[in-house]
C-alpha cells in the first residue's frame, strides 16, 4: 500500500510528539515492504530533503536515526495535490498542519475517493484551538485520536463523521535502553510551552532537586532567562534543545527522570499523556511523574512508574527511589515490559493497517452538516 503522512516540521526535536510518532509508524509500514511518503510544511518555501543537512552537527545523525525513511519538506501554497495524492492508498493528515492544508486535502478527497483519508489529532486540536472549523473534516474517513475521550468528543460534538482512538506509542528501533556511565541523579526532558508550567516545575523538580542536593539537569528549548536562572541558582545544568534521537543517550546517563504533564491538554483531555513517559520506559529509566489520571489503563502505576501528587511527595519518593536499586530495577523491568507487549509504533502501524481496512467505513456525517 501507499501510505502519505502530512506531518509538523521534521526537526528532531524532543518535543515532537506528532512526528516522532508518526515517523516510527512510517518506518515500520516501510519494513512491512509498504511504501510511505512524508510531507512536512517548509518555511522557505524551497523544497528539501526531510533529512536535515548533514553539516548541521545538532541533526548529523538523525539520517541514521530514521534510516528508511524518505519526505519532502514542501510549500503549502503550491503543494500539487493531484500529484501528491496520485497513488495514495492511504492518507494521514496530523492535527500540526495548516487549517488550510487540511481542508485542501479534505476537499481533494471529495472528488477522488481512491484513497482513504484521516485527521489524526494528538493535541486536542478542537478542543485547544476552538478558531477551528469541524466543517474541515468534513470530507476525512475518520479522526484518529490519541485518546477514548477525544474520540468520544469528536463524535458526540458532531465534529467527525467517525473517531477511532489510536493512542500514542514509541519507536523501539529509536528509543531503547543504552549503557552508558551515569552522569548524575535526574534529569528532566521538556520543552518550554507556557508560564502556567513555571509551578511544577518548581513543585516537582526544583525544591525536590534543592532539598536533596541531587546532581540534575534539564533538556529543552523555549526556557525563559528568569527560569534559566532559577535553574542555575538550584545547582541545576541546563543542556540546551535536544534532538529526539539523542533522548536515549541522556537518559543512560542519568538514575532517573520526572515527567511533568502540561495542564491544558490534560484538562481538554483528561487526561492521555504525551509520548515523554513512553520513551522513558522504552528507554529504561526509572519514572517519577507528577499527576494525571490514566484513565484508559495505559500503564501499571506503581509498577511501570511512579506517582508523586505534591512536591512534598516527589522528594520522598526521588529519596527512596535512588537509595533503592532494587526498586530501580523492578520499575525498568515493568516499564519495558508494558512498552514491548502494548505500546511500540509496530503495534500502531498494525492498527492503522486494520483501520483503513476496506471494512472501516464512516457511518455518518450527518451532524457535520
Amino acid at each position: 500500500m501507499q501510505f502519505i503522512v502530512f506531518t509538523s516540521s521534521p526537526v528532531p526535536d524532543c518535543n515532537q510528539d506528532n512526528a516522532q510518532f508518526l515517523r516510527g509508524v512510517a518506518s515500520d509500514l516501510i519494513r512491512r515492504r509498504h511504501k510511505v511518503n512524508i510531507f512536512a510544511a517548509s518555511r522557505s518555501g524551497e523544497k528539501l530533503h526531510l533529512l536535515q543537512d548533514p553539516s548541521d552537527q545538532s541533526t548529523a545523525n538523525f539520517p541514521n536515526a530514521y534510516s528508511l525513511l524518505d519526505g519532502t519538506l514542501s510549500d503549502e501554497p503550491t503543494l500539487d495535490l493531484d500529484s501528491v495524492l496520485e497513488t495514495a492508498d492511504v492518507v494521514v493528515v496530523n492535527e500540526s498542519n495548516s487549517r488550510d492544508l487540511v481542508r485542501r486535502i479534505g476537499d481533494h478527497h471529495a472528488r477522488h475517493r481512491a484513497y482513504r483519508l484521516y485527521f489524526h489529532d494528538t493535541h486536542q486540536r478542537e478542543v485547544i484551538d476552538p478558531r477551528n472549523d469541524a466543517r474541515d473534516l468534513f470530507h476525512y474517513d475518520a479522526v484518529l485520536t490519541c485518546g477514548d475521550n477525544l474520540r468520544d468528543l469528536y463524535l458526540k460534538s458532531g465534529w467527525a463523521g467517525d473517531a477511532v482512538t489510536w493512542h500514542q506509542a514509541v519507536d523501539t528501533a529509536v528509543f531503547r535502553p543504552l549503557d552508558r556511565g551515569k552522569e548524575g541523579d535526574l534529569v528532566l526532558i521538556d520543552n518550554w510551552v507556557d508560564n502556567e508550567w513555571i509551578g511544577q516545575l518548581r513543585e516537582y523538580f526544583i525544591e525536590p532537586v534543592k532539598a536533596l542536593g541531587l546532581k540534575a539537569c534539564a533538556y529543552g528549548s523555549g526556557y525563559p532567562s528568569a527560569v534559566l536562572d532559577e535553574l542555575r541558582a538550584a545547582g541545576i545544568q541546563y543542556g540546551g534543545w535536544l534532538p529526539d534521537y539523542k533522548v536515549p543517550e541522556v537518559f543512560a546517563r542519568y538514575t532517573a527522570t520526572i515527567y511533568l504533564p502540561h495542564q491544558p491538554y490534560l484538562a481538554a483531555q483528561d487526561a492521555v499523556p504525551a509520548i515523554h513517559p513512553f520513551e522513558a520506559l522504552a528507554c529504561g529509566i526509572p519514572l517519577i511523574s507528577a499527576p494525571w489520571r490514566d484513565l484508559e489503563h495505559l500503564f501499571r502505576p506503581g509498577r511501570d512508574f511512579l506517582f508523586a501528587f505534591d512536591g512534598l511527595e516527589m522528594t520522598s519518593q526521588l529519596k527512596i527511589l535512588l537509595a533503592k536499586p532494587d526498586l530501580r530495577a523492578a520499575l525498568v523491568r515493568d516499564g519495558l515490559e508494558t512498552i514491548q507487549t502494548r505500546h511500540t509504533c509496530a503495534h500502531r502501524a498494525g492498527e492503522l493497517l486494520s483501520i483503513a481496512a476496506p471494512r472501516h467505513v464512516a457511518t455518518t456525517r450527518s451532524a457535520l452538516c
